[in-house]
This record gives C-alpha cells, sequence and structure tokens, in this order.
C-alpha cells in the first residue's frame, strides 16, 4: 500500500454501482483523490459527505457532467484537468450508462440517440480529452460493460447504423446490446491507440438494484439465476482495478463478473479494426459532426 493518493477520474458515480465502487475504495487504507463527474452536483456532495470517509486521506472533489452534452463533456475536463495539475492520473473509470429506447430527437440535434451518446460518443470523446496526460501517465481505463454486447441484432454489426439513429424505434434492450457494443469497440481503439495504457473491460454482472435497471422497462428481480446485490456487482468492476494477472494476448481485454478473462471468441465481432475505427471518430470529427459544437 502506498501513501501518495492514486488519482481517479470517473463518470457514473452518483448513484448505483458506480458510486458503491468509490465508497469501498474510500475505505481502504490506499489512500485516492477522486475527480467525478455528475449531473447533479450538490446532491452527490451531499451523498459522498455522508459516508464520512477520512478526509485527511482520501479526496474528493465533484464537478458538473452531462453527457448527454458534449459541450458540458469538454468543459469538464477542462476542469479536471486544471485541478489534475502536475499529477499523473493512475485510473480512468467509466461507468455511466444508459437504457433507453430510441424515440424521440436526440440530445441537442444529435442524430444519434440519447443511450448511444451516454454510453459510447460522450465517454469516448470524453477520452479523447484526457488520451495525452492518460499516455504519459501509463494509466488503467476502466471500461464498466455487460454480456449484452453478444448481443447485437442479427449478430450483425451494420445494423448498429440504424438501431442507435434518434427515432429509430428500437427497444431499450436493443439500443442497449448496440450501443455496449459500440463501446466495446472504443474500449478496443484506445488499447490500439494508447499502448502505454492498459484497458480493461469489465462486466459487473446481473445487478437488478440500480437505476439503470429501474427505468430500463426490463422486468429484472434478484430472484433470476447469477443476480447480484449492488456491493458485488461494485465488488466485480473494482477487480478491474486491481487485476496484474492481465492477459498477454492484448485483445483479450474482458474481465467478467466472476473473474475470469472472457475467450476472444465470445467478442469476435469487435475485434474488426475497420469497425472500431467506423464508431470511433477522432476529437476532431466528432466537433465537426455534432450540431451541439455549432449553436
Amino acid at each position: 500500500m502506498s501513501s501518495i493518493p492514486k488519482t481517479v477520474i470517473a463518470t457514473g458515480t452518483s448513484s448505483g454501482l458506480g458510486f458503491e465502487a468509490i465508497k469501498q475504495l474510500l475505505q481502504q487504507a490506499q489512500p485516492y483523490s477522486f475527480i467525478l463527474g455528475v449531473r447533479d452536483t450538490e446532491k452527490t456532495r451531499v451523498a459522498y459527505d455522508d459516508l464520512k470517509f477520512d478526509t485527511s486521506k482520501h479526496n474528493v472533489s465533484i464537478l458538473p457532467l452531462d453527457l448527454l452534452n458534449l459541450k458540458s463533456v469538454q468543459s469538464f475536463a477542462k476542469q479536471a484537468l486544471s485541478e489534475l495539475g502536475q499529477r499523473s492520473l493512475d485510473y480512468l473509470f467509466l461507468v455511466a450508462g444508459l437504457v433507453a429506447s430510441a424515440d424521440g430527437p436526440g440530445p441537442h440535434g444529435s442524430k444519434w440517440c440519447e443511450a448511444y451518446v451516454v454510453n459510447h460518443l460522450a465517454q469516448h470523446y470524453l477520452t479523447h480529452q484526457f488520451a495525452e496526460v492518460l499516455s504519459a501517465s501509463q494509466s488503467r481505463i476502466v471500461v464498466v460493460s455487460s454480456g449484452a454486447i453478444r448481443n447485437v441484432r442479427e449478430g450483425d454489426p451494420n445494423t448498429l447504423d440504424v438501431d442507435l439513429k434518434a427515432n429509430s424505434g428500437a427497444s431499450a434492450r436493443v439500443v442497449y446490446s448496440a450501443s455496449k457494443f459500440t463501446q466495446i469497440l472504443g474500449a478496443h481503439y484506445w488499447r490500439r491507440s494508447l499502448p502505454n495504457c492498459k484497458v480493461v473491460a469489465v462486466s459487473p454482472g446481473l445487478i437488478p438494484n440500480t437505476k439503470l435497471a429501474q427505468h430500463s422497462g426490463l422486468k429484472l428481480s434478484m430472484d433470476m439465476p447469477d443476480a447480484k446485490t449492488v456491493p458485488e456487482g461494485a465488488q466485480s468492476i473494482l477487480r478491474a482495478i486491481t487485476a496484474e494477472n492481465l492477459p498477454a494476448d492484448p485483445e483479450q481485454i474482458f474481465l467478467t463478473s466472476w473473474g475470469e478473462w472472457w475467450p476472444k471468441d465470445v467478442y469476435a465481432l469487435s475485434l474488426d479494426m475497420a469497425l472500431q475505427d467506423k464508431w470511433c471518430l477522432s476529437k476532431e470529427d466528432i466537433e465537426k459532426s455534432e450540431p451541439v459544437f455549432q449553436e
């Protein structure tokens, strides 16, 4: 255990699995310095203050971040980098997720549905903002993924172009699988683009009692086989932070909720580099293509 605080920038930590994961880290002897991006900063500050963690050891900074607004992502990144200063960044922790059908217009004029923007586009854009410091710090990037990546409609990545569009009418289940698949494409993209970093995608398992599940319209319960509690799901996520037994094959990046590395054939569709590049635009191309930057 080091007395030097490990620095963490994270999304999706105001409630649910992300909040529980940070809570568990705040209970450790290892000091941590957190920079957390959330929509409701005041409510989140109260929630963390209520944990009564050791402030002489740990630091929690809470900054505004709305993943449905890429300008907010840009602003958060600027503030986070300013707060980070000359320190190394040990972990980028991408937890935020949204389950929703593709009904209605895209956020801020985007041609994409909200779940795609949150689950992939915004957090991919955020990673671009930190790319330089991530590389210099040799950071670990932890992407909270899902077994749903196996359920791309018809097993055909061409369906992504249809299902992830705003107003496509695709169901929450279809959109979630599609958007989490593009997220795993992003994990592979960053694995290739930032060779100094370690990229781990991790499934927390089936966790019925989170806001993600409660607002999904999916019928989930603790009676289901393999269902896990929120603390158990958070422990699965934290294994991705501490795991040192990383496979020798750089493409084998997916850590399961039971602590094993998935064989590549399970997510073979995501290993297509052309597909990774198609769904993982450069920072400049995102800014050119998303209407929010022309407002």
